[in-house]
């Protein structure tokens, strides 16, 4: 057994397969790829790693498969898929995996050949356990993966609390004892027992709160865009594939960006903190649908004209449009009276954070300092935005155009 001191569990006791898979190369990785990205040129502290992340996950579900009265060979599978669950994950975590996926066909939670092949195989196999299924439960496949890659799973339980004391930020604050108490499984779904309403809307309001404080934070958003951007400059104009990039690490990818022609701007603003400023911060209902469900293409065409009208470069531009609203957790299960509700369907609250969310929503458009007035009224005419409250103003200044800098 190796014991772990944590920053948000105390000790952590590994045993079995997931000991032996804390050493492969795979899971060290994650210690050199940061948990929130670039978030960290928000929040200073935040510099924990998906390692650290891992350690936590693995921790809960063990705790879960007590309450749910799993154990055996089908334990011990959900505790290596814990282990196991962010080994897919690129640099800087979800900031480029966009730019992997469209690279690779593959997200995160899509680990087949680092599982099921090398020293990982050899472990998993040496413990009884088929690596094509742990991989299948990462992807969130069968009864229960739902510990590990469901509205109730333990990854979420622990990215929370984990997110909300690296930042620093109080609003993670979630109790895991009562979570996982409350875990059961009713006709194969994983639900929480009678009398925990309010348990899940403690999940969901500390994911709404960290949403827009966190994980959204404007300076958060422009520098993960100027991210994607140098990164599909580097696919585009140099020899790395995205097969390549999908193993780099966070440092590596920082220097492949600084050191190459065609992305070394961005490669140290993004390292000296030098980011772009906000020129437009439009709200959803003053944007039109087809610029809020443009895909990646249409957005790359919606930059190029909007630099062209600035008598811009066109990497001067940089637009970023988030995908409509969704919460997910929302469906969590819950029982009530004996019967199964999804929390939508009983939580009042529920809806009303949907409704918030909603109302958070914002399309970016970032550029350099000096060029923010006139990349806002390009993109104003490109974009058809609706000026009557559709652009955010410098809040020392008046005028429509933001080119803020605060954190």
């Amino acid at each position: 057994m190796t014991t772990i001191k944590d920053s948000v569990h105390d000790h952590i006791e590994i045993d079995g397969v997931a000991a032996d898979l804390l050493d492969t190369a795979p899971v060290q990785r994650l210690r050199r790829i940061k948990q929130l990205g670039t978030v960290h040129l928000v929040y200073p502290s935040a510099n924990h790693t998906r390692f650290e992340h891992s350690l936590g996950v693995y921790h809960l579900a063990d705790r879960a498969l007590d309450h749910v009265d799993v154990a055996g060979r089908h334990a011990e599978r959900v505790r290596a898929a814990a282990m196991l669950h962010d080994v897919g994950h690129g640099p800087f975590s979800h900031n480029v995996e966009g730019v992997i996926h469209r690279r690779t066909g593959k997200y995160h939670d899509d680990v087949g050949e680092l599982v099921t092949e090398g020293r990982v195989a050899e472990i998993l196999e040496s413990h009884g356990l088929d690596p094509g299924a742990v991989a299948a439960l990462v992807r969130g496949e069968g009864e229960l993966a739902q510990l590990v890659a469901g509205e109730l799973d333990v990854d979420r339980m622990d990215y929370l609390v984990r997110d909300a004391h690296h930042t620093g930020v109080p609003y993670g604050t979630i109790d895991h004892g009562r979570l996982l108490r409350a875990l059961t499984f009713v006709d194969g779904d994983l639900v929480l027992d009678e009398g925990n309403v309010q348990t899940a809307e403690s999940l969901l309001l500390a994911r709404a709160l960290m949403n827009p404080t966190v994980y959204s934070h404007h300076v958060a958003r422009i520098s993960k865009t100027m991210l994607r951007r140098a990164t599909e400059a580097l696919l585009e104009t140099s020899e790395v594939s995205g097969a390549q990039l999908r193993r780099m690490d966070d440092q590596e990818l920082s220097v492949a960006l600084r050191t190459h022609d065609a992305t070394s701007d961005l490669g140290s603003r993004i390292v000296e903190r030098d980011l772009y400023k906000r020129a437009v911060w439009a709200e959803m209902g003053d944007v039109d649908d087809d610029v809020v469900d443009a895909d990646h293409e249409a957005l790359r065409t919606f930059e190029r004209d909007i630099a062209n009208s600035a008598n811009l470069s066109d990497e001067a531009v940089v637009l970023d449009v988030p995908g409509r609203p969704t919460m997910r957790e929302s469906t969590t299960r819950v029982l009530v009276n004996g019967d199964v509700r999804s929390l939508d369907e009983q939580s009042t609250l529920v809806r009303a954070l949907q409704v918030a969310q909603r109302e958070q929503w914002r399309l970016g458009v970032y550029a350099p300092a000096e060029h923010v007035e006139s990349v806002g009224h390009a993109a104003e005419r490109v974009l058809g935005l609706d000026t009557d409250g559709a652009l955010v103003s410098d809040t020392n200044s008046p005028g429509r155009y933001a080119s803020l800098d605060d954190f």
